[in-house]
Parts: structure tokens; sequence; C-alpha cells
């Protein structure tokens, strides 16, 4: 299973933009996470077509499994 950490913003044009991060810390600290994505916009570290991150949108955790088929 792997998981991963997702942090969407909406941008200049109100297009989302995710920024994901593998193996997060569980359980998840959400003043924490609130904290880390309100720098990301304030120190504006991050770019994209559609311009700066001006908001955030949401924060979760996706977990994907992936199984093997014989072939």
């Amino acid at each position: 299973m792997a998981k991963k950490l997702e942090l969407k913003f909406l941008n200049e044009e109100n297009r989302t933009v995710t920024i994901s991060m593998d193996q997060p810390i569980e359980p998840v600290d959400p003043v924490a996470v609130n904290a880390a994505m309100d720098e990301i916009i304030t120190q504006g570290c991050f770019f994209s077509s559609g311009g700066n991150l001006i908001s955030k949108k949401e924060a979760r955790i996706v977990e994907r499994n992936v199984f093997d088929v014989q072939l």
C-alpha cells in the first residue's frame, strides 16, 4: 500500500494545483498541515502554469493498492 499526502491549492486562474508527498507521518497533524500550506502560499515557493498559489483547497491522504497480475 502506497500512501501520499496531497496538498491541494487554487492558483490565480482558480485551477487546482496538487503537491504530493510520499509516506506521510501518521496520524497526520491537521494543525501542522494547515500551517505548512499557509507557509507555502506566503513564501510563493511554488508556481503553476496558472500563476501563483493563492489559497488552500484541501489536504488528504490517498492510499493506493497495486496488485500484480501474472501473465
